[in-house]
């Protein structure tokens, strides 16, 4: 199983969110690329990262800053937070990010998940970000009248490499992911799943391990509240 540590960017510092509530908001003092470099050198091979000024504009406002972890380190890393056009999409693939994250705009616009899933193949994760069992857009701001698992069975055959699934009340609150719903929609998913929001200890990351159709899991404020530590995190990296 992949484990992907998190880096939150906003104003070009690492940060994090609780429930995705900018006004509940933690600046750390590592910029993103030196938490990037620490993370390679404890041996992580894959890396989350969220545009949160991306979210908020629609534009890949630290595009720069990503491209520079990309050009330092040999990691294999996925990006989302606004991505709203096929050019934003374009970017960030010219800058060698492994996979682009749709979310709020593969959920309002379907015809473009499937157009990105068509131009760029194995390059698009679809994030799904969802409340109480609804999918919510526009950097969790909004609610949408969705419900998860309906709208994945109808994008299911699109092509989407990965499913990024994050339930939103569980996100920055280190409570432990939902295993419920995450194993749900890994249930009727075409693709790859990852467990997003909550983890909380070494035993989150164990328990995902066992689950059916999960790909990897996202580890955020556990690491840098120092809940988890990276060394005892990195013995559970996949060979």
């Amino acid at each position: 199983m992949k484990i992907f540590p998190a880096i939150d960017i906003k104003d070009k510092k690492c940060v994090r969110l609780v429930k995705g509530d900018f006004d509940n908001k933690t600046e750390y003092e590592m910029s993103p690329v030196d938490q990037a470099g620490k993370y390679k050198d404890h041996g992580f091979k894959n890396l989350h990262i969220v545009d949160l000024d991306g979210a908020l504009t629609g534009e890949t406002v630290n595009l720069n800053i990503i491209k520079e972890i990309v050009n330092k380190f040999d990691l294999k890393i996925e990006v989302g937070g606004g991505v709203r056009t096929i050019d934003s999409i374009q970017k960030y693939t010219d800058v060698g990010v492994e996979k682009v994250i749709l979310g709020s705009a593969a959920i309002k616009d379907k015809n473009f998940l499937k157009e990105a899933c068509q131009k760029f193949p194995n390059k698009i994760a679809l994030g799904l970000d969802a409340k109480d069992g609804y999918l919510s857009v526009s950097g969790w701001k909004e609610n949408s009248n969705q419900l998860t698992l309906d709208f994945l069975k109808e994008v299911n055959d699109y092509g989407t490499s990965r499913l990024i699934y994050t339930d939103i009340n569980r996100d920055g609150t280190k409570q432990s992911p939902n295993f419920e719903e995450t194993t749900n929609v890994a249930n009727i998913s075409n693709c790859p799943v990852i467990i997003s929001g909550g983890v909380s200890s070494i035993d989150d990351i164990k328990k995902a391990k066992g689950l059916k159709n999960i790909e990897g899991i996202i580890v955020g404020k556990a690491i840098y509240d120092g809940d988890i530590k990276l060394d005892e995190l990195a013995r559970e990296i996949d060979a």
